[in-house]
């Protein structure tokens, strides 16, 4: 292990030494370019809405109910309520009030954290479609839209894992290019009654201001903040997330941490790396201070320190192609 002090390698200096030909996103990464995307739960945002706009109190009490705060389980089950109340001649107006209610609530909370599309520069697109072509694979445990985005502004060199109808196969997923999985999900995928997982067609703008807005059945697949084995429950009832997880768990060469903090409530992603036993992990650090980088470099070794055969590196974030200032787009928003 590396020696706890303060010192941090410039990120061109470590890659030249030690190359990375993986990529692990993290929330830090999305607040990197919107600090806004810093909020501290989407269930939260829901709630204070507020009454016109939030999560009812009948809402709320379903998902306590259902012991998560995870959107999209609880969609779910109100669609299989639905389903199964037709076949059983029960009348479902009560669940279908409760779905289009909490639907309402998550497009209003989304829309007011998410940055705005009117507000993406060109410049900061094609520096991140840049920065994630250095890579064979990136994960992201992040669900907003910025990677999608990225993608689509110069999508020629990405590997396409779903098809041309949007859908995702389990067993078609080889494809050339820098393959771009999403453990969590994110707002422009969505899970069907059966299970499996389409990509929405839109772009740039619709692709935000279509979220949610989708046929009776379809549910927005992505996974919220929530404990790290409410999240694996989630993923274990998605193939495409559960397929992205498994992938991770295979990561045995060089693998990248930028902004991925990994606390307890992505424990499933951290014994995802421990499964892999990387050969090197290459951590961003932000230089905040001395005690910070020292703080920091002191988490990640006591989550690694036991894995032999893996070398830990650490890098100054902000020498990274997507921590560079350049890349963060300036925000007035007030928040409630």
């Amino acid at each position: 292990m590396p020696a706890l002090d303060a010192t941090l390698t410039p990120w061109p200096e470590l890659a030249a030494r030690h190359p990375c030909d993986a990529l692990l996103l993290g929330n830090g990464a999305s607040r990197a370019v919107w600090k806004p995307f810093g909020y501290f739960s989407l269930f939260e945002e829901a709630q204070r809405a507020g009454r016109k706009k939030g999560l009812a109190i009948s809402d709320q009490a379903l998902f306590k109910s259902l012991a998560t705060e995870l959107f999209e389980p609880v969609l779910s089950a109100l669609n299989t309520t639905v389903r199964a109340n037709a076949a059983l001649a029960i009348n479902s107006t009560a669940p279908l009030n409760r779905y289009y209610s909490i639907k309402e609530a998550l497009i209003h909370a989304v829309r007011t954290v998410h940055l705005p599309w009117s507000l993406m520069p060109a410049a900061t697109l094609a520096g991140l479609n840049q920065a994630l072509r250095n890579y064979r694979s990136v994960y992201t445990s992040n669900y907003d839209l910025l990677l999608p985005w990225a993608v689509q502004h110069a999508p020629h060199g990405f590997a396409r894992l779903f098809d041309e109808q949007g859908f995702f196969d389990v067993r078609r997923t080889h494809s050339e290019g820098t393959r771009v999985l999403h453990l969590h999900g994110g707002l422009h995928l969505l899970k069907l009654p059966d299970g499996t997982t389409r990509q929405r067609s839109a772009d740039n703008a619709e692709l935000l201001d279509g979220f949610a807005v989708n046929i009776p059945g379809e549910v927005p697949l992505f996974v919220n903040e929530d404990r790290s084995d409410e999240k694996l429950r989630a993923i274990r009832h998605s193939d495409y997330l559960g397929w992205c997880l498994g992938q991770l768990a295979q990561e045995s060469d060089g693998l990248c941490l930028f902004g991925q903090h990994l606390d307890s409530t992505d424990q499933h992603l951290l014994e995802a790396i421990r499964l892999a036993q990387p050969k090197q992990l290459s951590i961003a650090i932000r230089p905040l201070s001395e005690a910070s980088v020292i703080n920091q470099k002191q988490h990640y070794v006591d989550r690694f320190e036991d894995l032999a055969g893996t070398h830990v590196h650490f890098f100054d974030a902000s020498t990274h192609p997507l921590g560079g200032a350049a890349l963060a787009i300036e925000s007035h928003v007030t928040r409630r």
